[in-house]
């Protein structure tokens, strides 16, 4: 009975971590950029800024799913650190993916794929909360990657580094620099 609830959940996540990521989307536009809008919010329409708000959305939710579903933390910790990742690469693979067989991007295809990587994070983690393998060991590993994670999602809005992930594709900017320079 614990797993169904479980299994319950995670496919719940689905259906609020995708609308979440929407609204960071445009949590700058509707509330003026401020300290919590500029760190949660896309500051541009930059693939890592894509990659942040749907980011922060899963975390968002594992952490409420952690307060009212008793899964082992550590596992559930692992599984959720996978799942980030794979989020997260997923992400990246495919925006660059299908644009460069493409040359173009579609808004659809964007939509669509965020979607279908989202409920694949989510399978992942769930699959591994739920697995027989010992992830204790891997604990440990799994909090130096999610202090990487927050290293990298507090900085790289405000101090990105100069890669195409970082650039937004409508001004040419990077960063909260790149919003700024839409918004003029």
């Amino acid at each position: 009975m614990k797993n169904k609830c479980f299994v319950i959940s995670e496919a719940a996540g689905c259906a609020v971590i995708f609308p979440a990521a929407v609204f960071l989307h445009f949590i700058i536009q509707w509330f003026g950029p401020g300290a919590l809008t500029i760190l949660f919010g896309a500051v541009n329409e930059s693939v890592w800024e894509h990659v942040k708000i749907f980011s922060a959305s899963y975390i968002a939710y594992a952490l409420l799913e952690l307060l009212w579903i008793r899964v082992g933390f550590r596992r559930y910790v692992v599984a959720k650190c996978v799942g980030l990742y794979a989020l997260m690469g997923g992400l990246i693979a495919f925006h660059y993916g299908y644009r460069t067989f493409t040359g173009r991007a579609y808004v659809w295809a964007d939509i669509v794929g965020s979607a279908v990587i989202v409920i694949l994070a989510q399978v992942i983690s769930c699959r591994l909360t739920l697995s027989r393998l010992d992830l204790r060991e891997y604990f440990a590993p799994a909090v130096c990657l999610l202090m990487l994670y927050y290293l990298m999602f507090f900085s790289f809005t405000i101090y990105p580094p100069k890669a195409e992930l970082f650039r937004d594709p409508i001004s040419g900017g990077f960063g909260y620099t790149g919003f700024a320079a839409k918004k003029q």
